[in-house]
């Protein structure tokens, strides 16, 4: 019987694990280091349950995923300096000898929504994940949506109310980009504290439901999805969701129907899980 292996590369975290989906799949969690160790501690888990038929990888990027480029696999230009120009792929297939897949974290998560979780049926949605960074992945007419490369679409650009926030935004290529305003380092960088370390009630979380309604109307004016899936370290706060649906339906103004706002089926396993789609597709 096949098994697949599947990393979730998260810029703060990896997930890996084994099996064939969300019925069998062991797991274990780690923080991202340097390369060589993070990588490291993935084969030993791979080995220690093999043999794999395949693996798929969920990374953070930007990333090169385009199989007929010759810097196919690699993280590109990312801020993590350690892991920039990273042959991310090359060092699973050397170590492990299986094929491997490759695709944004984001990407990854929401084909295993549409194929197990929160997006089965729907052929028009977005998967958004908002921690480490903010980062999207959009199936559109039932196909994944690549271009030249993958979708960005943290770095979106917003309206940005210098006075009501005067904080300018911490992305290292665009300053106020959605993700420079809306990911947790940025609230921990405008506020001083972790986003899980702010109560309820807090004015962070206006100001985060705000910029996170308007990257959400652009979204939906360009693709039109039925369902925006809201993952994330950062959408763990409970008053957050309705925050954004109200929000948006005021950004929106009455211009065309609001997509459903929903968590993940899949809940926390939705990259991972991903991966490992990727690695069984």
């Amino acid at each position: 019987m096949s098994c697949f292996g599947g990393i979730e590369a998260g810029g703060s975290k990896f997930i890996c694990g084994v099996g064939t989906g969300p019925a069998d799949i062991q797991t274990i969690q780690f923080p991202t280091t340097l390369p060589a160790e993070t990588i490291g501690r993935a084969v030993e888990f791979f080995r220690s349950h093999g043999p794999l038929t395949a693996v798929g990888i969920a990374s953070f990027g930007p990333i090169d995923p385009n199989l007929q480029s010759p810097r196919f696999g690699y993280i590109t230009s990312t801020p993590k300096q350690d892991w920039r120009n990273y042959d991310f792929v090359g060092a699973i297939r050397r170590a492990l000898a299986v094929p491997v897949a490759f695709d944004t974290d984001v990407n990854a998560a929401a084909v295993a929504e549409h194929r197990w979780g929160a997006s089965r049926g729907v052929s028009n949605f977005i998967y958004v994940t908002v921690g480490t960074g903010i980062g999207g992945g959009a199936i559109i007419g039932g196909r994944l949506i690549h271009g030249r490369l993958h979708p960005e679409m943290g770095h979106v650009r917003i309206p940005h109310d210098l006075v009501r926030d005067p904080f300018a935004g911490n992305c290292p290529y665009h300053g106020d980009c959605l993700e420079g305003l809306a990911s947790g380092p940025a609230i921990q960088a405008r506020w001083g504290l972790a986003g899980n370390l702010l109560p309820d009630g807090h004015r962070a979380w206006d100001l985060e439901a705000e910029y996170l309604a308007l990257g959400i109307a652009n979204w939906s004016f360009t693709l039109a999805p039925e369902l925006v899936i809201l993952g994330g370290g950062i959408l763990n706060r409970a008053e957050l969701l309705p925050k954004i649906r109200e929000r948006l339906a005021g950004v929106l103004n009455g211009y065309g129907e609001p997509p459903t706002l929903a968590p993940p089926g899949l809940g926390p396993l939705s990259g991972v899980l991903g991966a490992i789609a990727l690695a069984s597709t």
